[in-house]
């Protein structure tokens, strides 16, 4: 057991429980311990933490053994962001497939196995599920994350998941408030703003967050963004006006009365981090009404915890932060704690516990239902080996390019044999920084003759991703379906895009589990 810091010293500890800090390793370091011992109340866990189940159960146990009642936070969506499956691919869909079903009893059921297989391995907050409404097709970052562009939907099954994860004793963080679906920039790299008015706010964005609310929500996580129509100087992990005047204010006053834990994103994230730094940024944030710092996907030692720790710390003693506001901050943060503790035991969730009867199809059954399938004319069923071009557009940093997508894997599982070659923007790279039409056109059209060569006698499968989003993506699959029109095509992203092959599947996420359903129809199964 490590030293803890003097009793008296309160603020310090309020500091360190504000925090949610990630680190490097598959266990946990000891500067980690020693923090945990001196008030630091949560740890974030990313892919690189994640070797199996085992390991990470191993790895909470760790934490555990020095602070009973810590936070292991997790943004484990499922679908095309996973972390408990980051080298694998997820046995779940994400939420864009699982709108697409509409069936929030699948919905709940889905987010329970998830909750069940992460309480199993000592987690128990999920940065999830994502509220977004996504209303701008063109948007960058969010996409199959957001269960769909319809403000009821999107909010009758943020509902069922919270209450779906939350009765596996794990709790659930509606994020990225007040809606991330209307942008066209991604936070990662920059401050995207949203120019809707406030009754286009009150009737689309803010539809699921309430929802999210009623089904009692544990955690809400705040937006990177600026939404000029609530605040026009600070984006809204940073306004005062939007955590505390709209997101926590009573419902009699036209708030949401949420009086649970706000979380920020990412404060290393460049919508922050360019404009304010993180340790002024993480200032800001708590006293704009956040409660935990969500740092350390980026930024991930204790040099990081200390900059921040120390920043808190030096901001109350300056008076530019209020004690009081941190200290209620870091009671909530506790509070959450004292909640996911008595949670997991009284739905026997504890580690080393029996609790939630396990639903392991539960992920395969709603890949299956999601699939739109598109035939144009009759189709003969792959019985041999395949080809699959897989047209790989550049993943953001939320998915990571460390996940395996597609279908090539299951479909080689099917039909041995079968081989892939991924392909990106040939196009762009030929042209360099021209834009030089006639570069585009020779690269789109060399591509497609190594796709021919690579098939040989083949059937080809060509799978995209957002095709709708790509002009070099489109272009390369009209240049592939006019040599090859019996090729099958599947849409792994957003299913913008007219559907055109042979056979056109939607799958409405990229995750392994929905790379395997479309694999099944490919051959007829």
């Amino acid at each position: 057991m490590t030293t803890l810091v003097r009793p008296s010293d309160t603020l310090t500890r309020d500091a360190l429980t504000v925090l949610q800090p990630g680190f490097t390793g598959t266990s946990a370091p000891d500067w980690l311990l020693r923090r945990l011992g001196e008030g630091l109340t949560s740890v974030g866990l990313f892919g690189r933490n994640i070797a199996s189940p085992d390991q990470l159960a191993a790895l909470t146990a760790e934490l555990r053994a020095e602070r009973e009642d810590v936070l292991v936070a997790i943004d484990e969506e499922g679908g095309d962001v996973t972390r408990l499956e980051v080298r694998g691919g997820s046995s779940f869909p994400g939420n864009l497939a699982l709108g697409a079903v509409d069936d929030t009893r699948l919905t709940h059921d889905v987010a329970r196995e998830l909750g069940r297989r992460l309480a199993e391995c000592g987690v128990n907050l999920n940065w999830a599920p994502s509220a977004d409404v996504n209303s701008n097709p063109a948007n960058p970052v969010i996409g199959v994350r957001s269960f769909g562009a319809d403000p009821q939907l999107v909010a009758r099954h943020t509902a069922a998941y919270v209450e779906g994860l939350q009765s596996a004793g794990v709790a659930a963080c509606a994020k990225h408030f007040p809606g991330h679906g209307d942008t066209a920039v991604d936070s990662h790299h920059d401050l995207p703003r949203i120019a809707a008015d406030l009754r286009t706010l009150q009737e689309r964005e803010l539809v699921p967050f309430r929802a999210a609310i009623t089904a009692g929500t544990k955690a809400v996580m705040s937006a990177h963004i600026l939404l000029p129509a609530l605040d026009g100087t600070r984006p809204a992990t940073l306004s005062r006006d939007v955590l505390t005047g709209l997101l926590r204010a009573p419902v009699a006053e036209g708030g949401l009365g949420f009086e649970g834990l706000i979380v920020t994103d990412g404060m290393e994230m460049r919508a922050i981090s360019a404009t304010y730094g993180i340790e002024r940024g993480s200032v800001l944030a708590i006293a704009a009404g956040a409660d935990a710092i969500c740092v350390g996907g980026g930024l991930a030692d204790e040099a990081t915890v200390l900059r921040l720790r120390d920043a808190l710390v030096r901001a109350v003693r300056d008076g530019e932060l209020s004690k009081k506001r941190l200290a209620d901050a870091a009671a909530r943060v506790r509070a959450l704690a004292r909640w996911t503790r008595s949670a997991g035991a009284a739905q026997g969730t504890l580690p080393g516990e029996r609790g939630v009867a396990p639903a392991p199809e539960a992920g395969l059954v709603a890949a299956r239902r999601a699939l739109r399938i598109t035939r144009n004319g009759p189709y003969e069923p792959l019985s041999a080996p395949a080809y699959v071009a897989a047209f790989t557009p550049v993943a953001n940093i939320a998915v990571g390019d460390e996940t395996p997508w597609g279908v090539a894997a299951e479909l080689g599982r099917l039909l041995p044999g079968t081989e892939t070659g991924a392909y990106g923007d040939a196009g762009a790279a030929a042209a360099g920084t021209s834009g030089n039409a006639g570069a585009v056109a020779a690269g789109t059209s060399a591509r497609t003759e190594e796709i021919l060569r690579a098939a040989g006698e083949r059937r080809i499968v060509a799978v995209v991703r957002d095709a709708h989003r790509h002009a070099w993506m489109t272009d390369a699959l009209d240049a592939l379906l006019d040599a090859r029109p019996d090729t099958v095509v599947v849409e792994m992203g957003l299913p913008q895009a007219p559907p055109r092959g042979a056979l056109h599947i939607a799958t409405h996420g990229a995750a392994r589990v929905c790379g395997r359903a479309a694999a099944e129809v490919i051959v007829g199964e």
